[in-house]
């Protein structure tokens, strides 16, 4: 999840609700113009949140409860969002998983029916279409029929004509599905720059936690509850210094349990056919791990902790990686 970096919030029962409303928080800053006023709302906003969590039953998805946090934090102090639905829309701009483009129209004809749709005409539309073509590499393609881009190209299309109005906050559904490695990279160079040039929150959801780990903040999710929330950095430095995952010969980690913690001296888990080490300089302990069980382990893995060992550590379970089925 994008968004403007903002101090840690403290470890209470509150930060879930506030890994969602961060991102916010610039938003209130520009409608207020004043940092003591945009914190007030911040802090309402909370509260508001906090009273209505208990409502939210598994399952929730995202829309809905973002929708809501949205319709607590503006209501009767920057917009309600349903006597002032048109004001609260030009403020949002949204990029669905699945496309939101006309195939039989031109780049340009689907960029001028939506900002067609927001109000804008003449000059106005005229400059911020030439603008967001500029920006996505598209102004050589402006005349070319959507349905004959490319998966990359069409979603760059999709940003470019969520941004024509000029949003504060972007929202997007999974905005990589579908795409191959190097359109995947491109997008991400397109929404970082959004952030830093623009000053545009982003909020995404994605499956993919190599993406999430380019936030500044995250929440991970798992079975309609957040089970990790806080910037990427943070939650895997939580972890401790190396994780060593040994796979047995024979796919019996739990006989291997025993031997591997004694040489170790640390706990392990065992996950998907796995155990899991985590401490400081497990490199060290590697050949000792390696003589208490003899022929019995096919591989040893090493490395850093990164979001995969987060999820893994918070739920027991992997995540899949980019080009894993599921």
């Amino acid at each position: 999840m994008f968004g403007r970096r903002q101090n840690a919030a403290p470890d209470t029962f509150g930060t879930e609700v506030l890994g969602y409303l961060e991102p916010l928080y610039a938003t209130a800053m520009r409608l207020t113009r004043n940092r003591a006023d945009a914190e007030d709302l911040v802090q309402d906003t909370v509260v508001k949140a906090l009273r209505f969590q208990s409502r939210f039953e598994r399952g929730t998805n995202l829309r809905a409860w973002l929708y809501t946090i949205l319709h607590n934090t503006w209501r009767n102090r920057v917009r309600d969002t349903a006597r002032e639905a048109a004001a609260v829309r030009r403020a949002l701009g949204v990029v669905f998983q699945a496309p939101a483009i006309d195939r039989r129209l031109t780049v340009r004809e689907n960029l001028a029916v939506h900002g067609a749709l927001y109000g804008l005409s003449g000059r106005p539309l005229a400059g911020a279409i030439a603008l967001r073509l500029e920006q996505f590499g598209l102004a050589d393609r402006h005349g070319d029929l959507a349905g004959t881009l490319s998966g990359g190209l069409l979603r760059r299309v999709e940003i470019a004509k969520a941004l024509l109005h000029r949003p504060r906050l972007m929202l997007l559904d999974e905005p990589s599905t579908g795409l191959d490695p190097a359109a995947r990279a491109d997008l991400w160079e397109h929404l970082s720059a959004l952030r830093d040039r623009d000053g545009v929150t982003v909020l995404f959801t994605t499956h993919l936690l190599e993406e999430a780990e380019r936030a500044d903040r995250v929440a991970i999710l798992h079975e309609g509850k957040v089970v990790a929330d806080g910037a990427p950095r943070a939650l895997t430095a939580a972890i401790g210094g190396e994780v060593l995952v040994i796979r047995p010969l024979g796919g019996d980690p739990a006989a291997l349990r025993a031997p591997i913690e004694a040489a170790a001296g640390v706990a392990a888990r065992t996950l998907e056919g796995t155990l899991r080490l985590e401490a400081p300089d497990l490199h060290r302990l590697v050949p000792r791990i390696i003589e208490a069980a003899p022929g019995r382990i096919d591989s040893i893995t090493l490395g850093r902790p990164t979001l995969f060992d987060v999820f893994a550590q918070a739920t027991g379970r992997r995540f899949e990686r980019a080009g894993e089925g599921g």
